[in-house]
């Protein structure tokens, strides 16, 4: 199908049609190759002014803690509502076959089939944060596809919170009810993300589960009176919260719901939604950058001539790392430089 063909069948095809275009239009975006991404690009350009509209959840959190079970929960309950949701789960990728490990869609039994939801699994694929390279494009075709809500989940390791607190107009971190001492509940560098705290599975045990929430209100509330100001995402009306759930039994689900549209009515009325995307917008073009000029400059064709005995005298210890990555970009360049000891 060409751009063309495909915006047509994401913005007015059947359901049917609608589903198969945005797989198309997903796996065009996935593609490496160039000309698939010039078409990519087309496409995205004129489905750029159909975006926007849909509601972006990004939830984390450790691999155990119950994010399929509790998004095919909340997924089910927003259809009851009659909204549409769609799913970018991004799953680790098996370093043997590149593929996904988990298949989360598999594990969403219910959602998954569910005519009003849309799941796409996609491997990291060794993609820094635990977060599909695609992701960000995905999400534009699902909102120009008319969901109301696009939930981002992630890996839950390493840097994926981040990386998803950079695409999502929400970031929610799920907890377990016996995670650790105090200090596991204020670790900083994840909680101080955080717009929302979940404890799932508190039904399991329900005094540990009202320890960790009176542990973690209590490390919010220390870090938002101790943070720096300039790198908070919370606005002056909204603080983040601690909320209990139970995703397997359904319990507390609404009023996580109602905590989301409070935070989204709040953040629109003082345009802090707006200026997050804004600033999310130009992130993902200089990460696009960087990650371009990277691969320009690992094809280059004195690049590629010198980088075989420049690793091989890194390796061995003939040459240092910082020396020798200035001759690679030396070489790209076209200055002079030194030579790598033979």
């Amino acid at each position: 199908m060409s751009p063309s063909e495909l915006l047509e069948g994401i913005l007015h095809g059947s359901a049917a049609v609608q589903r198969r275009a945005i797989a198309k239009a997903i796996t065009l975006l996935e593609s490496t190759r160039a000309d698939h991404r010039a078409q990519a690009d087309a496409l995205l350009t004129t489905m750029l002014p159909h975006t926007g509209k849909a509601f972006r959840l990004g939830i984390s959190g450790v691999p155990g803690v119950g994010k399929s079970t509790f998004i095919e929960t909340l997924g089910l309950y927003l259809i009851g509502q009659g909204l549409r949701v769609a799913v970018l789960a991004i799953d680790p990728s098996s370093s043997v076959s590149g593929g996904s490990i988990l298949g989360d869609k598999t594990r969403m039994e219910h959602l998954s089939v569910h005519p009003q939801a849309y799941i796409r699994p996609s491997p990291a694929s060794g993609t820094l944060g635990g977060v599909a390279e695609k992701t960000r494009e995905a999400m534009l075709v699902c909102e120009a596809a008319g969901y109301d809500v696009v939930i981002v989940e992630t890996v839950g390791v390493g840097q994926s919170e981040t990386a998803v607190n950079g695409m999502t107009d929400m970031f929610v971190l799920l907890q377990l009810p016996n995670a650790g001492d105090d200090l596991q509940a204020i670790k900083k560098g994840v909680m101080e993300l955080a717009d929302l705290v979940v404890i799932n599975k508190a039904d399991i045990d329900k005094n540990a589960a009202t320890r960790a929430q009176a542990q973690i209100t209590s490390s919010l509330r220390l870090l938002g009176m101790h943070g720096n100001p300039d790198h908070a995402t919370h606005g002056a009306l909204w603080q983040p919260r601690v909320l209990q759930i139970s995703a397997l039994l359904g319990q507390g689900v609404e009023a996580f719901w109602q905590a989301v549209q409070q935070f989204r009515e709040m953040q629109t009325a003082n345009g802090r939604l707006v200026s997050r995307r804004e600033k999310q917008s130009l992130a993902w073009m200089w990460e696009r950058v960087d990650a371009g000029l990277k691969q320009a400059f690992r094809s280059h064709p004195e690049v590629q001539a010198l980088l075989p005995q420049t690793l091989a005298a890194v390796a061995e210890g003939r040459l240092p790392a910082s020396t020798a990555a200035r001759n690679l970009l030396a070489a790209q360049s076209q200055v002079p430089h030194s030579r790598a000891p033979q």
